[in-house]
């Protein structure tokens, strides 16, 4: 079997890799039947000269390879007819910027397995960048904050050479006793804590968030229970949220109100209840000054996620009295927003780091062996150019419709 590593050719461009070149050289030893072709390229974050000196052959053409793994979408021009590819296409919710790359997959026949689509029986994801992404977001907040406050300085998370170096850095954060909210468990979540505690900000419970005081810097971790209430009252449960979120009311400005800064890493069910709205922001009340939305969801359960933002220009100002974007910094009574949507390209060697690992130990052994958990065949979108039976639901959106 040969797999061939592609040059990425979406703009703007991510420097993120399936497979490091020591991963490489592993796979090599341990998946004696597998062959790492890697394509000529000059953006990765991982350069040729790495891939050659663990003796992985580099080389302009990767079309001799059957497998093409890459991360982000391929441009239609670039893709090759027959082929098995592995990245992240962004095509399962019916994404409308997508709907051509589908439609070109299907008709040069390509064999499609999603990256997001790789997952356990139980609908567990088996890859993800989700760590880093907590990672950055929480660091980009706190960068943020020290920013408009001119209380300390950090290098961006894209100036350091990877995670370990980023850690080192929160060593300069100076924070008075201000307190921070940050949602979500999973993935992003524990990302999102591994920066708070790396700054030496300490965690407490939802309760005494609400009701002490500080001599230092806090956070706290909220999970659905905390801030959501049933309408018809009685104890909140964990099941009927996530089957009917509609049921529910947000108690969440119960926080904002001795809070300063936001940090945003909980799915959210467009059924559900926003955290809060505009009017909210509007209140005397509401004290955060800076939100960091790592999950990025435009007009969702932030009013002030009006638009991503991008690592080269990663704030804008929320005015919520005229719901209006403004340049960062604008004026006092503004919030700061960070609104990234790629923030693992930030820490690239890092994050490709966790990324590859994952896949050796869980994606590569079943792909081209008894796949008794049917992993590979939950993944593929399209082959032989049909959409597979879990991905039916996207024949309209295939159509053109």
């Amino acid at each position: 079997m040969k797999i061939g590593l592609i040059r990425e050719g979406k703009i703007p461009t991510d420097k993120r890799v399936p497979f490091t070149p020591l991963q490489v050289e592993e796979i090599q030893l341990r998946f004696p039947h597998i062959k790492m072709v890697c394509q000529e390229s000059d953006i990765r974050c991982f350069n040729d000269d790495e891939y050659k000196a663990r003796g992985i052959e580099v080389k302009k053409d990767v079309s001799e390879c059957e497998i093409l793994m890459g991360i982000k979408e391929v441009p239609i021009d670039l893709l090759q007819e027959g082929k098995t590819y592995f990245f992240f296409s962004h095509t399962i919710k019916k994404q409308a910027y997508n709907q051509k790359l589908l439609q070109a997959i299907l008709k040069k026949k390509i064999r499609l397995i999603d990256y997001e689509a790789l997952t356990d029986r139980q609908g567990n994801r088996l890859v993800a960048f989700g760590r880093y992404a907590g990672i950055v977001g929480a660091y980009n907040g706190l960068w943020a904050y020290g920013k408009r406050f001119k209380t300390f300085s950090l290098r961006r998370a894209y100036e350091c050479f990877d995670v370990n170096d980023l850690k080192l850095e929160l060593r300069k954060v100076k924070l008075s006793p201000l307190k921070i909210i940050l949602t979500g468990a999973g993935r992003v979540g524990k990302g999102s804590m591994e920066t708070l505690d790396s700054a030496g900000i300490r965690k407490v419970n939802p309760h005494d968030f609400l009701t002490r005081q500080f001599q230092e810097p806090v956070y706290v971790q909220l999970s659905s229970a905390d801030y959501h209430a049933r309408k018809e009252g009685g104890t909140f449960n964990r099941e009927e949220f996530h089957k009917y979120p509609e049921r529910y009311n947000s108690c969440f400005t119960d926080f904002t109100k001795v809070a300063d800064i936001l940090m945003a890493g909980a799915y959210w069910n467009p059924k559900a209840p926003v955290l809060f709205t505009r009017e909210d922001m509007l209140s005397p009340e509401f004290r955060i000054k800076v939100i960091a939305d790592i999950t990025c969801d435009i007009e969702g359960s932030i009013p002030s996620t009006k638009k991503s933002t991008t690592i080269a220009d990663p704030l804008y100002d929320y005015d919520a009295k005229n719901d209006r974007v403004h340049p960062a910094f604008s004026d006092d009574n503004f919030i700061t927003m960070m609104a990234v949507d790629n923030l693992p390209c930030e820490l690239p060697r890092s994050a490709s780091e966790e990324f590859g690992q994952d896949l050796i130990n869980k994606v590569l052994p079943v792909l081209n062996d008894i796949d008794l958990d049917d992993i590979i065949k939950r993944a593929t979108i399209a082959e032989d150019g049909r959409l597979t039976k879990n991905f039916e639901y996207l024949s309209d959106y295939a159509s053109g419709k």
